[in-house]
């Protein structure tokens, strides 16, 4: 067979000489007859040499190899008869059913594939099935088989353990894993069409059901596998809240009806797994009650389960239970009301109640007092919790009576509210709320406690009545406290400099002594304007406290300055300024106090209105409004200012020079002396110098001169020393270096007489080797086979080249001979290569 270097060689070959092909074993080829158009299979072991009217369509290509528990998929497969041989039609070429595929399981011997056959995909393993699993198959062409018929779109499982032996007609649609159920897991189910559960039980399409069973289960065919339900652990303080989505009798036997609601427990099961038709609310968590708390249900289950819409049931403790589906707890779990010695709970009746043999219409209301535990009925609504109110002398309460509206005060003693009481709040206006919050330090004021106010001592506060119209008045030191109709008279009193009228608000009115301090503008009769600051004393005159009239006047502080000052303004109008300026003081308090019949200036001055008296009058200042006359009164008070000063200063001036002279002469004095004393200690140290100097230059020379002997003594012995570790060291290393050159010198002597003698060793065990290597193999060969391999060469070459037809062929440059066996060997090439 030639060598294949290329296909344009073969070809080329095969124009001249034809082809020839070795077929190697379990290969083969596809010849077609040009002539016949008739495809047939040569198979191997065979040396193929191709005439001229055929043609190789494929090939050599490898036998189809099944091994055990595998197979192949053949499409268009051939037909056989019943003695499994190929059919041929009459024209000679293979049968075949086209578009169709023949699966071929292990066979003995490898197989060919014959003309329009191909193999689909690669040989492929039997598929397993392991225990538990199974695989989902689907008719896809009718067919008949041991076990029977079956029509396209059939289904079915094939369970295993065991090998699965695929058909064509067959289509694995999935395979399906066996579902390990543990005890507390149940598993949901669908059908996808009509069918029979495991159980036997006739199912619907689309109908879901629940497998309970332990252990592993492997779905039907018609059967889906919707979901893995866990089951649900009931204890003893939990349930589970269940709906039906539809009519159906559950796992424990109870008809449910669609959209009913229900309770499981531990009393039912341990373990629950909900059934399809059930729906999970939740979780309901027990209701546990000791012996001090109670409970009101509302819209509670009757014993048939049906709801009680409105009604409530009172649950008292010591006791525990679930909430059933539509109960709920009215405000929770409550504690049972203790009541002390001065507590008490006031009730109201939401319906007709009847306690201890009294009867309470709907809204009526009482109280129960302790000490004392009460629970209440669920007809009786508490409306709050009622303690004692402590009140000492001095506090109070405004209480009233819801019944008739009446407020009252109550005030020194401990007062538990009446069932138709209630605390009332007095409202004061604003102002008063100020007043009052800055006395108690800007605490809140309670509203509901009497309203009270300290009044301090020589002071008066007026309250009025607006029921019985009637005012009273208060002097201190005394505690007022207000009745639920009566009100502070607020004084809005006049302040400032010059006064400013409602500057000052206060409950409590000054008796006095006091002052008060106002500024005023006056004009004499040469019309030099002039501004006062006067500050007046003044009391209250209490000659009758019955019918004290000090708040007949609202602004005392006001209607009295503006008095005083007309009074004033018109005696300075009367006089000229320098009059006023030599005689202001008794001008002033002629004009406000005015003169008696002797001619004297009276002491005090009265408003009969409210019994004010005005005691005394200070001129604080008197300044000119005109900036001339200011002027004027300045440089003139500037002028006496600056003589007094100048002749201050004279005096200290001849006072400051005398004391600098005598300091002057106790410094010169100092500086004498000071200067005597340095002399003395410059003297003293310049004798310890001279004494250090010659201390330290006799003890510098001694010290030089023994150190210079000392280091002189050491340095020749130290010469001497090394002189003599010089000639040691030097004999030392001479000794040494002679030993290790002669070390040296015998240990590579004994080296190179080691390696000459392996070296002679290893020569003389090679040529023993070698020789008797060629004895042995010429006596395993022969003389005859040697001569046999000698002339094989050459003979064979010839018979090759006889066998190719060239009688004689030479090429030469007509220089050299050519040797017609090697180039026979380069043309021809070994069977076996190709």
């Amino acid at each position: 067979m030639f060598k294949k270097t290329g296909s344009k060689n073969i070809e080329s070959s095969a124009s001249i000489s034809g082809s020839v092909f070795r077929i190697k074993p379990f290969h083969y080829i596809h010849v077609l007859n040009t002539n016949t158009g008739v495809t047939d299979v040569v198979s191997g072991p065979r040396t193929f040499t191709r005439q001229e009217h055929e043609k190789v369509l494929c090939g050599p290509d490898p036998m189809i190899i099944v091994p055990p528990r595998n197979y192949c998929i053949i499409s268009n497969p051939v037909i056989r008869d019943e003695a499994g041989e190929p059919i041929r039609n009459e024209h000679g070429n293979y049968k075949l059913r086209h578009g169709d595929e023949e699966i071929r399981y292990h066979q003995q011997d490898p197989f060919p594939l014959y003309p329009g056959e191909s193999i689909y995909g690669s040989v492929t393993p039997l598929q397993i099935v392991p225990v538990d699993s199974a695989l989902r198959l689907r008719c896809i062409r009718d067919f008949k088989d041991s076990e029977g018929s079956y029509s396209a779109g059939d289904e079915w499982l094939f369970k295993g353990p065991g090998t699965y032996l695929p058909k064509i007609e067959v289509q694995v649609v999935e395979s399906i894993n066996g579902i390990v159920l543990a005890p507390d897991q149940g598993l949901k189910l669908r059908a996808r069409r009509e069918c029979k559960d495991a159980s036997g039980n006739d199912r619907r399409a689309g109908e879901e059901w629940l497998y309970r069973a332990n252990g592993t289960y492997l779905p039907a065919v018609d059967e889906e596998v919707v979901e893995v339900v866990k089951a649900y652990t009931l204890t003893e303080k939990q349930s589970l809240h269940l709906r039906a989505t539809r009519t159906y009798t559950d796992q424990l036997g109870n008809s449910r009806k669609a959209g009913e609601e229900w309770l499981v427990t531990n009393k039912d099961a341990v373990s629950y797994i909900p059934d399809v038709y059930e729906e999970i609310v939740g979780t309901v968590n027990i209701t546990i009650l000791n012996n001090r708390q109670y409970c009101v249900i509302l819209d509670p289950l009757d014993d048939k389960g049906k709801p009680q819409l409105g009604k409530k049931i009172l649950v008292k403790g010591e006791t525990f239970f679930f909430l059933r589906p539509g109960e709920r707890l009215e405000k929770g779990i409550q504690n049972v009301y203790v009541l002390g010695d001065n507590e008490a709970l006031l009730l109201r009746a939401r319906e007709t109640y009847t306690e201890n043999g009294t009867q309470h219409a709907p809204g009526d209301r009482w109280m129960i007092y302790g000490p004392a535990d009460y629970i209440p009925a669920v007809e009786v609504e508490i409306v709050e919790k009622r303690r004692a109110i402590p009140l000492s002398d001095n506090e109070g309460i405004y209480v009233r009576d819801i019944t008739t509206g009446k407020v009252r005060s109550v005030v020194g003693k401990s007062y538990m509210l009446l069932p138709n009481e209630e605390l009332w709040a007095k409202s004061l206006p604003d102002t008063v709320e100020e007043l009052l919050s800055k006395q108690s330090g800007g605490a809140v004021r309670d509203q509901t406690r009497v309203v009270s106010l300290r009044v301090p001592r020589n002071s008066a506060v007026q309250i009025y009545d607006y029921i019985n119209k009637k005012s009273r008045t208060v002097f201190g030191p005394e505690l007022v406290m207000l009745d639920p109709d009566e009100h502070f008279t607020v004084l809005s009193l006049s302040g400032g400099k010059p006064k400013r009228p409602h500057a000052i608000k206060d409950l409590c009115l000054m008796l006095g002594p006091d002052f008060m301090t106002d500024i005023i503008t006056v004009e004499t009769s040469d019309h030099a304007r002039l501004q006062l600051k006067l500050s007046y004393n003044w009391h209250f005159r209490v000659e009758d406290r019955e019918n004290a009239t000090f708040f007949s006047v609202p602004d005392f502080v006001g209607d009295a300055c503006k008095a005083m000052a007309s009074n004033i303004r018109g005696a300075v109008a009367s006089v000229p300024f320098d009059d006023f300026h030599k005689y202001s003081a008794r001008l002033i308090r002629k004009a406000v106090f005015g003169v008696n019949e002797e001619g004297k200036i009276n002491d005090d001055y009265l408003f009969p209105a409210n019994g004010l008296v005005i005691t005394n009058i200070d001129i604080q200042s008197v300044e000119p409004v005109d900036q001339r006359t200011r002027d004027s009164l300045q440089k003139s008070v500037q002028l006496a200012i600056e003589i007094t000063t100048k002749s201050q200063e004279a005096a200290a001036r001849h006072e400051a020079e005398r004391v600098e002279q005598e300091a002057r002469g106790r410094l010169e004095r100092q500086k004498i002396q000071d200067e005597a004393e340095a002399e003395r200690a410059r003297k003293r140290l310049l004798q310890l110098q001279a004494q250090s100097a010659a201390v330290e230059s006799t003890g510098q020379a001694t010290a030089e001169a023994k150190a210079r002997s000392e280091a002189a003594q050491i340095e020749g012995q130290s010469a001497v020393e090394l002189a003599s570790l010089k000639a040691q060291s030097s004999n030392i290393i001479t000794e040494n270096e002679l030993a290790g050159a002669t070390e040296s010198q015998l240990a590579e002597i004994e080296f190179q007489q080691q390696m000459d003698n392996l070296e002679i060793e290893r020569a003389s065990g090679l040529a023993s080797i070698e020789s008797t290597k060629f004895k042995a193999i010429i006596a395993a060969i022969g003389r005859e086979t040697i001569a046999a391999i000698a002339q094989a060469g050459p003979e064979m070459q010839a018979k090759l080249l006889e066998g190719l037809g060239v009688k004689s062929l030479l090429i030469t440059d007509g220089n050299s001979p050519i040797n017609l066996f090697n180039t026979a060997n380069g043309l021809i090439t070994n069977p076996g290569s190709q």
